[in-house]
């Protein structure tokens, strides 16, 4: 692992000092310390330095939210198969919403079958783990409802009347549910459990969609699909601290997610065909990484060392390695398809993507990129959930784990 910038300074430190005290014993050879020699007595020698020891740095997190595990990984806490107590028990499914069918597919992912189909609201976008992962949240956008699943039964409970519920995500303390309400123009701050509205944040963008929470949890990152604009906004305060245009005609900007040293954002763009490279801390203008066509969903490996970029308008998934700061790979799928949103599997060996347009589910190998699976699901899939996963906490959307 590379050392932290505090680690550097200390070790460079000691090594001047070293290096002053060795130049200072080399220019103290004079007249004494020859009659010293010739005497036969011995010269003092210095006691060896102490070793430095590593210093950690301190993050100071959002008020409320769990101890950041690793500052150089905020997915620390996603290692393979690394179950909290809470779900441990949890029998493993994929829930697929289908849009247009207004259904939830449940999939067995050891058998690549439909094991049940949950009918739900009208157009179901998302389902979303909530922050104590004790619940799953099916978003009806157009039915302007929550309906709630019980993970360790798999049973649909009653639906809770929230308004435009495009998207769904925690703040990293649990205080608060964020919903997305890409129509109304709001981003709209609800109690975590009972849904009930404590603060209605008004945009200035219209289609909010996806986001993403900073290594401390103080700030979040929004796209905002229709007008092609970023928000920067302020966990604590619920307030819009920033806004930006993209510097792409057109650019409809989707999914986003930190790197895991916490320094970057990243947004995929379905028109630019790529993902935009963020500094979040400074909100300054971001490059573009070309990916594939419909750059859409983005998800991290269980090592944190990669990242699958679904290319929906050209059926590729493509690879990116953090440590590299590049595109390694790009695997297709066999005879094409519309990979969207989706997760990886609790032990890190399978991408669970929807087909969009396609009424089909892909299930793809994160060693080889194989296709391992294609399953008929129902009308537009969207916004799949592979469940249980590892992870303290939510923060929303298909699942983003810490």
């Amino acid at each position: 692992m590379s050392p932290t910038p505090l680690q550097r300074t200390l070790v460079k430190s000691t090594l001047i000092a070293g290096a002053a005290f060795v130049a200072l014993a080399a220019c103290g050879t004079g007249a004494k310390d020859g009659a010293d020699q010739a005497r036969g007595t011995k010269a003092a020698v210095p006691a060896p330095a102490k070793p430095v020891k590593p210093v950690k740095a301190q993050v100071h997190g959002l008020p409320g939210m769990p101890p950041v595990l690793d500052p150089r990984d905020v997915y620390a806490a996603d290692r393979p198969n690394k179950l909290s107590p809470v779900v441990k028990d949890f029998p493993s499914r994929v829930y697929v919403p289908n849009t247009e069918s207004d259904t939830v597919s449940v999939i067995d992912p050891k058998t690549y079958e439909i094991i049940d189909t949950i009918r739900v609201g009208r157009q179901p976008q998302h389902v979303v783990p909530s922050w104590d992962m004790k619940t799953l949240w099916v978003n009806n956008d157009r039915g302007n409802t929550l309906t709630p699943i019980d993970p360790s039964t798999g049973r649909a409970g009653k639906s809770v009347e929230v308004h435009d519920p495009y998207n769904l995500y925690f703040t990293p303390n649990g205080r608060y549910a964020v919903v997305m309400a890409s129509l109304d123009r709001e981003l709209v701050f609800r109690d975590p459990h009972t849904m009930e509205r404590r603060k209605t944040v008004p945009v200035g963008c219209y289609g909010v969609n996806h986001a993403d929470f900073s290594l401390d949890g103080r700030y979040f990152i929004v796209s905002c699909e229709f007008s092609g604009e970023l928000l920067k906004v302020d966990t604590e305060k619920m307030k819009v601290i920033g806004q930006q245009k993209l510097p792409f005609a057109g650019a409809m900007p989707q999914d986003v997610k930190v790197s895991p040293d916490g320094k970057r954002f990243y947004v995929a763009d379905m028109m630019a065909d790529g993902m935009w490279v963020l500094d979040g801390d400074t909100f300054g203008k971001p490059t573009l990484l070309p990916t594939g066509k419909g750059a859409h969903g983005l998800y991290i490996s269980r090592d944190s060392r990669e990242m699958y970029v679904s290319n929906r308008g050209e059926g590729t998934v493509s690879v990116f390695d953090f440590a590299e700061n590049r595109l390694t790979k790009k695997w297709r799928l066999p005879g094409g398809g519309s990979p969207d949103m989706g997760g990886v599997s609790a032990d890190g060996k399978v991408l669970w993507l929807s087909g969009r347009y396609n009424a089909e589910v892909y299930a793809i190998d994160t060693r080889t990129g194989a296709q391992l699976a294609r399953v008929k699901v129902g009308s537009g899939p969207h916004g799949l959930a592979v469940y249980p996963q590892p992870g303290r906490y939510s923060l929303g959307h298909t699942g983003i784990f810490r």
